[in-house]
């Protein structure tokens, strides 16, 4: 079943329809996602609410635009309303390296055929790439993550996000020079080593 077919069957209640869409769509959801919050159990929950909204909105989905542009700004919105509610519970909360722990999570253990030493430079690559994110405002690092991440074009951004293309333009450019800024600063720009 295509995905066009797949729309309109889950528009009308199959849910072997709407399964099909999710199917279609969730590494790249969940990608986007993860992105966004930094963290791959925040990034689950995201998609998973993500899907739920889509379920629940779908019938709004005019076909004015691509459905993966419509459904990654749908996500997008989903993970913006996430970190605005995760900034709220984390000004509340007292901090754990206030009651004797550390605080931290550890990463998940991800197997890696290269070497120690390669594995190491791309976990320190991950963690300036992800602080680097965290730099940028809302809006770049939306732009971005839709431009780079989910592979839009800047019609397409503009569009899902009511914006001018010249403006998409604008903010893609300043966040990438934010990012570069952020990454040679840190040292760990990529291509800007001998590796």
């Amino acid at each position: 079943m295509d995905e066009k077919t797949a729309i309109a069957r889950a528009r009308d209640g199959d849910i072997a329809a709407f399964e099909r869409l999710v199917r279609l769509h969730e590494t790249r959801v969940y990608t986007l996602a993860l992105r966004m919050t930094g963290d791959p159990t925040d990034a689950f929950d995201v998609s998973q609410d993500a899907f739920l909204r889509l379920h629940g909105t779908l019938g709004s989905y005019r076909g004015e635009s691509a459905f993966s542009t419509w459904l990654y700004r749908l996500t997008t919105n989903v993970a913006l309303d996430f970190l605005r509610k995760r900034k709220r519970r984390a000004s509340r909360e007292i901090p754990m390296s206030a009651l004797g722990g550390d605080g931290e999570a550890a990463p998940p253990d991800i197997p890696d055929p290269d070497t120690p030493e390669r594995a190491l430079e791309r976990s320190v690559l991950r963690e300036s790439l992800q602080e680097a994110l965290d730099t940028l405002t809302p809006e770049h690092r939306q732009i971005l993550l839709l431009r780079e991440i989910g592979g839009l074009s800047y019609e397409e951004i503009a569009e899902s996000l009511g914006l001018e293309t010249g403006t998409v333009k604008s903010r893609l450019a300043r966040a990438r020079e934010q990012m570069r800024v952020q990454l040679t600063a840190s040292g760990n720009l990529p291509g800007g080593r001998d590796v």
